[in-house]
């Protein structure tokens, strides 16, 4: 069973969605996959895990980086989940081009190439934004590409955060992203 509940953010409303597991959504209204894969059977209801994504939320929204994460259950293909962790990973503040997380992904697959638009794709897709910050994720040269939640909302994320207009670069294959 899912569970949702709404939250009134500075960059429009946000849709939470949680199961016993954890968090599984967090959409903003309006965006290009809102609600995607919701349960139609889902209730409105408060519950721990949306009362810490709220929490999250509210230390975010103040300008700060949340000091936790609440719980997340992520559900995705195999190479979505792959190009999901790795998008939380990404330091508050920093950014990482798509074409930086596709070596990443192919270095660790021991593959010679793997496609940005591939991994646009999954992080298109990402069902808890946010959280899982698919905004800090920009073209090769730094500029604002793709944000299901809209390229203005993501300008203004990446600016609240103070975010460095610099690439991050991903650390070579025996280090962590």
């Amino acid at each position: 069973m899912q569970y949702i509940n709404f939250y009134p953010s500075p960059m429009g409303d946000i849709l939470l969605a949680a199961d016993d597991a954890g968090l599984t959504g967090l959409w903003f209204a309006g965006a290009k996959y809102y609600a995607d894969h919701l349960d139609p059977g889902c209730q409105e209801k408060t519950t721990p895990v949306l009362a810490q994504a709220k929490q999250w939320l509210d230390t975010y929204f103040s300008g700060k980086e949340p000091p936790f994460c609440p719980p997340l259950h992520m559900s995705g293909t195999p190479f979505q989940l792959s190009v999901w962790e790795i998008l939380l990973k990404i330091p508050y503040g920093k950014t990482v081009a798509y074409g930086e997380i596709a070596g990443h992904i192919a270095r660790q697959r021991g593959l010679s190439h793997m496609s940005a638009q591939a991994v646009g794709g999954a992080v298109g897709h990402n069902r808890i934004s946010l959280i899982v910050p698919c905004h800090r994720v920009v073209g090769k040269d730094g500029g604002f590409t793709g944000y299901a939640g809209g390229i203005d909302r993501k300008r203004k994320l990446l600016a609240m955060e103070k975010a460095s207009q610099d690439i991050f670069a991903v650390p070579p294959k025996e280090k962590a992203l």
